[in-house]
Formats: C-alpha cells, structure tokens, sequence
C-alpha cells in the first residue's frame, strides 16, 4: 500500500485519511527537563517526560475522528475550541511557554528549515507531554488541515523519524516538533498556530473579527519539506508525502508546450529562505498571461498544496485573490523534466507573483541522513516554502532577520548549472549558534 496525495485540492472533497499510529513520530530522542503539571497529572507528566528523554512514547493515533470544515469560520471556531482543550491539558508553567502574544516578533525567527539544535523553536516540545497532552495538541493540527494536508504533515513528521530510527544522521533532534500559540486563540479575534521541526513549520494565522463573520486564514509563511521521498512505515506501509505535489507540478509541466517549457527553464529560480527579508523579486520565467485558462488552473492546483491546506472556503479565497494577479506571476523551472526518481538530481522551481511566493527546491546532499537503499538526497530531500509578499503572519508582524542559522539557506545554484549545490542545513558552519534571536 501507498500513502500519498495524488489528487489536486482544488478539484474534490478531501477524503479521510486512513488511521495511522504517531508511535514514531512521538518516540523522539535527546529531550530536555520534565515539564510540570496539574495535581490531577503530576505523576502522568513526570513518568511520561522521563520516557520522552529515553526516546519512548505511548503510541497515539492520528486518525480522523469528525468531518473536515468547509468554511473559514468553522475552521476559526474548530482549531480555537482545539487550542482551547489543548491548553486546559497544561500546567500554569507550560501555558506560559506556549502562549506569547500576537505581535511577538519571535514569532518570524522560531521556525527554519534547520534541526532544532541550530535553530530554537518556540512552545512546547511535544516529546515532553504527556499522551494526553499529545493527543490534544495533535487534534488542534486535526482541526486546522485538511485531511489531504493532515496526511501530507505526519507523513513528513514520520518520515524525519524514520531518519532518526534508520539513518546514519547523529542529529539527536530529528523528529522534535514544537507547538505554539502567538495570541489567545479565539473564533472571534486573531491568533496563530505555529508548529514545526526541521522538515516542517506551520505558521497558521487565523482571525475570527471581520464583520461579514467568514474570517481569514494564511498559511504564509509555511515551511514544508521532505527526507526521504519514499520509506516504509511500521506496518510496512510505502508512504510518498510529496507525490501530490510531485504529481500536480508535472501535470502543470507536462500541459505546456515546447516552446513554453524552453522559456519556463531559462527562467530565474528564486529562494526566499525561512527568516530571510525578502525582496520577492520575480526574475524571469515563464507568466501567468503566457498560459491558457487549463494551464493557469492546472498552476493554481500546484499552489493549492500550500495555500489550500485548511478548508475549502479558505482555499478558494486564497486562490482566487493569487488569480486575480497570475498574469504578473513568474514561474521558472529547473532540473528534470519527467517525473521519475531512479535517474537524475530532482527538480526546483519557484512561483513568484504579486500575492504568492512559492519555492521548490530539490537538496543535492543527504546531510548525513544516509540509509541504504533509499534516496536521501535530491528527489528524495526537499525543501519548499510558501510565502505571500502582502500578508506574510496576516500583517501582524514584520519579517525579522534571523541571525546565524535562522536564514535557512534553501537555494543555491541548481543542479546541472555547474554552481555549488544549494544548501541543506544539515550541517552548519562552525561558529554556528544554537539559536535564532
């Protein structure tokens, strides 16, 4: 059995994802201290931090347990009502590490696409719950993601786990993801949920005040990556977290004419890394006015795999306002031409327009994530990033420059042009610090 997500966001229901255990993802090595806990868990909290540090935790299942939202504000009111039991779970002590206010600006440098060693993230470490309080911050991503986007995110979360138990990494981190709160979460004011680890940072603004009650919701900006593209899970299970993405970017690719596919791989590909201001400069490609009506869906369901990762109201918003201005959009494209992971170096590309910024880019090293027989390095590891050049964090915060590993370098020159791989993050430089400021 395969688990992927081959089918395009913009074009069905989302299905519900098959029930998978979070033993894995949650069996996470090199914790900190025990976290307190109320008198009724005191005990629960202890003996379950004392086992986080030895790399055990209970197993807890992802399955889905109630009908996705189809509206903004039902996905408002669902995550904040998740958010809310998620923090009646916790200690006075722990609500205070996972609550910072709305206009924190640390909220712009605790997320990256490096380890958590190199760059600190914000909240609480999930590994040093209890299963309760695991199982509750699990239901406010439940709530957030489409079950398409929810599969997508603990496949990614399994499969840095799957490095972790497998690989020759010595990276103790792999596999450590935090949870964090920027404002109270509310269905009628503004918050956001940020989650992440290395391969993965969530920055979820959601905002329950406009007057007409829809409510707005950004993913921008989100960090989703890869490594590997494909493994095996403990059910022996083929997990492809990237396949829909894969897929919906060579349909894009493939609907192209000769002609349009030379223009779009002379083109710029572009990287506006993870705690990088940026200038979302669009360089040259291919536009958004060179396409047929086909093709600029057929983009627009490439882009819905980062801006439609809630609901379908939500989606359809995101998507028609990054319509409104395709025809100043850029698309470049490098690397492969076929979809095909046993040959080659993989893909990049970047989307970069007035009211999106995407990036793909195709990490040509395995950053010592090496298991036999599987690729760990090119199509197999990947970085991306979603970005919306007007309403990065909602507007809530301006985007601060991480110092020392915050910046996340994603790009560098593509392959096959003869420059320096781009980097991975894997492994930093010397003076390195252990965190963003």
């Amino acid at each position: 059995m395969t688990t992927s997500t081959s089918t395009s966001p913009r074009r069905r229901r989302f299905a519900g994802i098959a029930s998978m255990a979070l033993v894995s993802v949650l069996a996470l090595g090199g914790c900190g201290n025990s976290t307190d806990s109320t008198a009724a868990d005191a005990t629960t909290s202890t003996s379950a931090s004392a086992t986080a540090s030895s790399g055990s935790v209970s197993s807890v299942s992802t399955s889905s347990t109630t009908e996705d939202a189809t509206t903004t504000a039902d996905t408002i009111s669902d995550t904040a009502a998740a958010a809310q039991a998620f923090l009646d779970t916790l200690s006075e002590d722990q609500q205070e590490t996972v609550l910072y206010a709305y206009d924190d600006e640390t909220k712009t440098t605790s997320w990256s696409n490096f380890p958590v060693t190199f760059v600190q993230r914000a909240g609480l470490d999930l590994a040093d719950l209890t299963d309760e309080q695991q199982a509750a911050a699990l239901e406010v991503l439940e709530s957030l993601l489409s079950d398409e986007a929810y599969e997508t995110v603990t496949g990614i979360m399994n499969g840095d786990v799957y490095l972790h138990e497998n690989s020759s990494s010595t990276e103790a981190s792999l596999g450590q993801y935090y949870i964090a709160f920027f404002g109270d979460p509310s269905d009628t004011g503004a918050f956001e949920v940020q989650f992440g680890g290395h391969h993965l940072g969530i920055n979820a603004t959601l905002d329950g005040s406009a007057d007409d009650g829809t409510g707005a919701i950004t993913f921008a900006p989100t960090h989703l990556g890869v490594q590997p593209a494909v493994y095996t899970d403990e059910d022996g299970n083929e997990v492809q977290p990237f396949d829909g993405i894969y897929t919906d970017a060579f349909a894009f690719f493939d609907s192209l004419t000769d002609e349009q596919q030379a223009t779009l791989t002379s083109g710029d590909v572009t990287m506006c890394a993870p705690g990088d201001t940026c200038d979302f400069t669009t360089g040259d490609g291919l536009t958004g006015a060179d396409l047929t009506g086909e093709q600029q869906d057929l983009l627009l369901d490439l882009i819905a795999n980062w801006a439609g990762m809630a609901d379908e109201q939500t989606t359809a918003t995101e998507l028609a306002e990054i319509e409104a201005t395709l025809d100043d959009t850029v698309i470049a494209w490098s690397g492969e031409t076929t979809y095909d992971m046993s040959t080659g170096d993989g893909i990049n590309f970047s989307i970069s327009g007035p009211n999106v910024y995407v990036a793909f880019q195709a990490q040509q090293g395995s950053a010592g994530a090496d298991v036999n027989g599987v690729s760990t390095s090119g199509w197999g590891h990947v970085h991306t990033i979603y970005r919306d050049p007007t309403n990065d964090y909602a507007g809530s915060v301006t985007q601060q420059a991480a110092s020392g590993m915050g910046g996340g370098d994603m790009g560098g020159t593509p392959p096959g042009d003869g420059g320096t791989p781009p980097g991975d993050g894997g492994t930093p430089p010397t003076d390195a610090p252990s965190s963003a400021s």
